[in-house]
C-alpha cells in the first residue's frame, strides 16, 4: 500500500477486498498521480511513444499502452480517451503501414493490439477473427507459423489468450472466443505450466523467474495470472508452477524482481533486479490465494 496508485488499487481489489466504490476512488488517482501520469505524460504529439509503434522496445506506443493496462488506467476517463484518440488516427505498424487497431500479422503481436484495443474500447473484431483462425491443433499459437512450424509457443500463446480474455471482458461473451480460450488454457495445463509435453523436461529455466513487466515474455507467474484472471479451476496440473511460486517467497513475505528484460524503459515501478518487488508480490499472493479457494471450492 506504501506506494503508487497504479499498484495501490490492486492490492485494495485483489487482496483486501474492499468494496468496489473505494476500488474505483483508488483506481482513479492512477490518470493524475505518479506512474500513470508519468507515463500519459510522455505521449507525443502525435500519439506515438518513443518514436514508433512497436519499437523502439520498450518504450514504443504498443509496450505503453500496454502499461497503462498494467496500471489500471481508468479506459473511460477523459485522460484514456485524449491518449487512444491520437493513437487510432496516426499510429501505423512497422510491417506494412496497417493502422494500429487493424493488427499486423505476427499472433504474439496481434495479441498484444487486442488487449490493448479491448481495453481501452476500441473495434478489434478483425484481429480476433485472425486469431482464431490462426490457432494450431495443439491449442496454442505461434509466431513461426507462416514459416512452417506447427508447434505452440508459450511466449505467442500467453499473448493471444490475454487479448481475448480482454476482448471477452469488453466486448461479451462468445462462445468462438471462449473455446479457443479453453483450448488455449489446456495447452498450457497439458504441459504443466513449463514442461514439454514429449518429454517432461522444463522447456525454458528461464520461466522460473518472474519479471515485470512480463513484455512478450512468458514465465510461470504471468501463466498462472492469467489462469486466475480467466477464472479457470486449478487442478493437480499447476500444483508444480503453485509450488515454485511458494518457495520463491523470502523470509519477509515478499518476492523478489528477477530477470528484467534488457532494453530501455521510460522509468523502473520496482527497485531492481535481486530486491523485493511489488508486483511480483502481488501477483504471487493473488496467484496463490485463487489456488487455494479453487481447491476448496
Amino acid at each position: 500500500m506504501d506506494s503508487d496508485p497504479a499498484i495501490r488499487w490492486h492490492v485494495v481489489r485483489d487482496l483486501l477486498h474492499e468494496p468496489d466504490a473505494v476500488v474505483a476512488a483508488e483506481r482513479s488517482k492512477v490518470a493524475t498521480e505518479g506512474w500513470g501520469a508519468q507515463l500519459l505524460a510522455l505521449q507525443e504529439a502525435d500519439g506515438q511513444w518513443g518514436g514508433g509503434t512497436y519499437f523502439p522496445a520498450w518504450t514504443s506506443t504498443t509496450y505503453s499502452l500496454s502499461l497503462l493496462r498494467d496500471f489500471g488506467l481508468d479506459p473511460a476517463s477523459e485522460q484514456a480517451r485524449r491518449a487512444i484518440a491520437p493513437v487510432r488516427e496516426n499510429s501505423k505498424w512497422e510491417h506494412e503501414g496497417q493502422d494500429y487497431f487493424a493488427g499486423e500479422v505476427e499472433p504474439c503481436i496481434n495479441g498484444l493490439a487486442v488487449a490493448v484495443g479491448s481495453y481501452f474500447g476500441e473495434d478489434v473484431q478483425g484481429i480476433v477473427d485472425r486469431l482464431l483462425g490462426e490457432q494450431l491443433s495443439d491449442g496454442g499459437w505461434n509466431c513461426e507459423a507462416e514459416i512452417g512450424s506447427r508447434r505452440s509457443s508459450f511466449n505467442t500463446t500467453i499473448a493471444v489468450l490475454e487479448g481475448l480474455l480482454e476482448h471477452e471482458r469488453t466486448a461479451g461473451k462468445s462462445a468462438d472466443v471462449a473455446e479457443a480460450r479453453q483450448r488455449g488454457e489446456q495447452y498450457l495445463l497439458e504441459r504443466r505450466m513449463m514442461r514439454r509435453l514429449s518429454t517432461g523436461e522444463v522447456i525454458d529455466p528461464s520461466w522460473s523467474l518472474f519479471s515485470f513487466p512480463t513484455r512478450y515474455h512468458y514465465d510461470v507467474l504471468r501463466g498462472l495470472d492469467y489462469l486466475r484472471s480467466g477464472g479457470v479451476q486449478p487442478d493437480e496440473r499447476c500444483a508444480e508452477a503453485i509450488q515454485l511460486v511458494e518457495q520463491k517467497r523470502g523470509a519477509d513475505g515478499r518476492w523478489l524482481l528477477e530477470n528484467p528484460h534488457p532494453g530501455e524503459v521510460h522509468f523502473d515501478v520496482d527497485e531492481g533486479e535481486g530486491k523485493p518487488s511489488r508486483w511480483n508480490t502481488l501477483r504471487a499472493l493473488r496467484v496463490l490465494d485463487w489456488y487455494k479457494k479453487g481447491l476448496a471450492a
